[in-house]
């Protein structure tokens, strides 16, 4: 596995979403997000891995929905007052796109990025998988780590993201 900067992977300045989980602040481009909303009951799918949630039903559209917390392996969250839903669109590669919501701890701001202002991803070495991440930005001095959304799901290869989406309907 290597940690090299491709080109196309390489975050544009613009509008990003920031939202947290515990005390770390990430960021996602704004186009990709569709709505934000309260944690509501979700219903359960089996098979699925273990950040999977499960389903939700938004307006009559089946939206699965994975745990953020539980993706990147951190341990839960105490306090549930803020905790959310980011439903996001997800490009399938052949131009259709599905929803997919992921429950964060806190939905914070939405910042713009200019050009300047974003990293370059930093090199973890060989060991670990930087593959979902674009590239890094200090605003306001908080370092924020910017996400690419379908690298994310399935960055351990564990998880067929047509799968979900067809158990889910």
């Amino acid at each position: 596995m290597t940690n090299q900067i491709q080109t196309d992977n390489r975050p544009k300045p613009g509008k990003y979403l920031t939202f947290m989980l515990g005390a770390e602040h990430y960021s996602l481009p704004i186009l990709k997000v569709r709505e934000i909303m309260r944690l509501c009951p979700i219903t359960p799918v089996p098979r699925m891995p273990v950040y999977i949630q499960g389903v939700i039903n938004l307006r009559g559209k089946i939206v699965p929905v994975l745990d953020l917390r539980a993706r990147f392996r951190l341990p839960e969250f105490a306090d549930r007052d803020r905790v959310c839903i980011i439903v996001v669109q997800l490009d399938n590669g052949d131009g259709s796109a599905n929803l997919m919501g992921m429950i964060v701890d806190m939905v914070e701001e939405v910042s713009q990025y200019t050009e300047a202002e974003i990293e370059p991803t930093p090199d973890f070495g060989s060991l670990v998988d930087t593959r979902y991440i674009t590239g890094m930005t200090k605003t306001k001095g908080t370092v924020k780590t910017l996400l690419d959304l379908d690298k994310l799901l399935t960055m351990d290869g564990d998880i067929d993201l047509q799968q979900v989406f067809r158990e889910a309907a």
